[in-house]
């Protein structure tokens, strides 16, 4: 399962689940695009639960937008990433050391309250 919500204005929040398929891949992303056309220092809630490698069509979907998702990034300030994975913790923070203008944050899944309230404030 990938959900993508938007809870408030200048946030977005990714639900991500299990293996996802393209056409699942494809339908996410086009909604976390469009749903990230009005949003100016923003804030993302990305919470992984349950972590399968997609399969290879969905990497595909993935790959043709990659374009767009970099331009993304710069919409956003702030992401914080739940995950029960320590290994996808650890690949969020690298991967926010190497894309500046946004600052990624791992916690724990259990975590969430210390997630949010980094998301507001930046105070863990």
């Amino acid at each position: 399962m990938l959900k993508i919500t938007k809870p408030e204005p200048n946030r977005v929040d990714i639900d991500l689940s299990g293996r996802i398929g393209s056409e699942e891949m494809g339908r996410a992303l086009d909604d976390l695009l469009e749903m990230s056309q009005d949003v100016n220092e923003g804030r993302m809630l990305y919470t992984i639960t349950s972590f399968a490698f997609p399969d290879m069509g969905a990497i595909a979907v993935e790959m043709a937008r990659l374009p767009k998702m970099f331009g993304l990034l710069g919409r956003f300030d702030r992401c914080a990433v739940l995950c029960d994975a320590a290994w996808i913790r650890t690949a969020a923070e690298v991967e926010g050391a190497l894309f500046p203008g946004i600052d990624i944050k791992a916690f724990e899944l259990h975590d969430r309250e210390q997630a949010e309230a980094w998301l507001k404030t930046g105070v863990a």
